[in-house]
């Protein structure tokens, strides 16, 4: 069972050395804080562990063995958002536990863990609480003295900050109140997001007789001279290597970061990963004029395994919701013989201990291997002459090239008679349009709203699409189901119900898609995309 909790605290700066001393400002009756009680003061003495080229930290992760206070053990912190990380504990033991581990392989790889930096603080503890006693947030005041331990132990260092975390299910409302309350006590926004950060930042190599990163805390930036801003504003055009890649990163990052996700569960992380692969692939194939396809195709195979391996289960589970949902709507006096359970034995069924399965994907060598691949895209990038043109008419292309495909495929079956044949191209319409929708999120930078538009009405698209091709799916499943319950004995007329009310929604989409077709296809709205920004 994985100890998790969400963290939402800020953290302030000091100078003075005197929050942990009283300096702190009163807090009762602010927000409905009834009262503060004092905690008294812990010792931690947490050791911080990274690569040792700092793969965690460079993604503000956080991985420590900490003693002291009533929370003792492993710790690993992943950023969600600002002031916001979820925290995964282990109970303390000499070596890390196997699925903190798991939970950083996709930055570490097989490169092992060392001590970074250790950190002992004092932490003076105040609880705000309302009139019931309930606890609202804790306010602590730390003395921190830091040491870097790798590459090369440093000297200390010592600074005093103070964070406001929020209780278990409370209001980040509250920090916002609190904010003026302590900047008006001589508190200040720290720079740095953790202790570790602040950390490397004081330790760091020095350049210049200057600390490699950070400032002096509590001294404000000096302001830029002419010449910097001017420099600051002037942005070369950008070009079609520069769009496009920026695409591929941001797709790679996703994948790396949604892997801990995965790992725990958590809702819908499987479906988001799948599409940034699928993302990938697209790019690759929409912009070979771009990247070298001799590079990007078989990385395209690795990343479509990798997408099959995500998909297991997670489309019979899709399938098995759509038509539990579909026998929710049918009336009581129609559910006719055990369907429900008919449902669940069919889906137990094919469930393949994907769970298992997909844990020791990306645990294996070859999913790891297809991580380092993609940095290594990113390192050295296989671009071609293309990529060094403006971006807007290279990409002006790929998203046209796209649609005419759609075009293509699509056109000459608006009108042609239901059947299996015409399901199966409608299918392949519908990855098509999936195609040009992806084509046209990476020509936004470039295009602007033209290409914003243009992916709305590729949205559409594979989305009618889409749901059509769920029918066919359902329609097949429940003809297994019916043939599985008269086997049994079972009455067959709910599921021969549900199976007619697929028909009917395919025929509606199958209906509605010529219209939507000739709106999607109007010359406006070519011509606003083939205009140039």
């Amino acid at each position: 069972m994985v100890d998790m909790m969400r963290e939402i605290e800020r953290k302030y700066e000091t100078t003075d050395g005197d929050a942990g001393t009283g300096g702190l400002p009163e807090l009762a009756g602010v927000a409905g804080i009834a009262q503060v009680r004092d905690r008294g003061v812990v010792t931690l003495d947490a050791t911080y562990y990274d690569t040792p080229g700092q793969r965690l930290a460079a993604d503000g992760i956080t991985l420590r063995r900490r003693t002291g206070g009533d929370d003792a053990g492993w710790h690993l912190k992943l950023p969600v958002g600002p002031d916001v990380r979820d925290e995964i504990r282990a109970p303390l033991s000499d070596t890390l536990p196997a699925h903190l581990a798991g939970l950083v392989r996709s930055r570490t790889r097989g490169t092992g863990l060392v001590p970074l930096v250790h950190l002992l603080s004092e932490r003076n503890v105040r609880h705000l609480v309302d009139d019931d006693g309930t606890l609202l947030a804790e306010l602590s005041a730390d003395t921190v003295t830091a040491r870097r331990l790798a590459p090369a132990p440093s000297d200390p260092v010592s600074w005093t900050e103070v964070e406001v975390e929020l209780a278990e299910g409370g209001d980040p409302v509250l920090l916002d109140t609190l904010e003026p309350h302590l900047t008006d006590a001589g508190l200040r926004r720290a720079d740095l997001p953790s202790k570790l950060a602040r950390a490397l930042a004081e330790t760091g190599p020095r350049e210049g007789g200057q600390k490699k990163a950070g400032r002096k805390p509590g001294k404000k930036p000096g302001k830029k001279k002419a010449g910097e801003k001017a420099a600051g504003k002037k942005k070369a055009t950008a070009t079609a290597g520069d769009i496009v890649l920026d695409y591929v990163r941001r797709q790679i990052t996703a994948i790396v970061t949604l892997d801990p996700a995965v790992r725990l569960d958590t809702y819908d992380s499987v479906h988001r990963m799948r599409v940034a692969t699928r993302r990938l692939r697209s790019v690759f194939r929409s912009y070979r004029k771009v990247l070298d396809r001799t590079v990007t195709d078989p990385i395209g195979a690795e990343l479509k395994w990798l997408a099959a391996e995500l998909g297991i289960d997670r489309d019979r589970e899709v399938l098995t919701a759509r038509i539990g949902e579909r026998l929710a709507e049918v009336p009581v006096e129609l559910r006719l013989g055990p369907v429900a359970a008919r449902l669940e034995i069919w889906s137990h069924a094919r469930r393949t201990g994907s769970r298992d399965r997909l844990i020791g994907v990306l645990d294996g060598e070859r999913y790891l291997a297809l991580l380092d691949t993609l940095d290594a895209l990113l390192t050295d990038p296989p671009l071609r002459r293309a990529a060094a043109r403006p971006a807007a008419e290279v990409i002006r292309k790929a998203v046209l090239r796209d649609y005419e495909r759609l075009a293509d495929r699509l056109e000459p079956v608006l009108d042609a008679p239901s059947g299996p044949e015409r399901d199966v191209v409608l299918h392949e319409a519908r990855k098509d349009a999936k195609r040009a929708r992806y084509a046209a999120e990476v020509a936004r930078p470039a295009l602007g709203a033209p290409a914003k538009a243009f992916a709305g009405l590729m949205t559409e698209v594979q989305e009618l699409l889409g749901d059509h091709q769920d029918s066919v799916v359902a329609r097949e499943a429940l003809r297994e189901l019916a043939v599985q319950a008269q086997a049994a004995g079972e009455s067959t007329f709910t599921v021969g119900l549900l199976y007619g009310r697929e028909e009917a929604l395919a025929a509606a989409r199958e209906r509605e898609l010529p219209g939507l077709w000739a709106e999607v296809s109007r010359r406006e709205h070519r011509a606003a995309l083939e205009s140039r920004p």
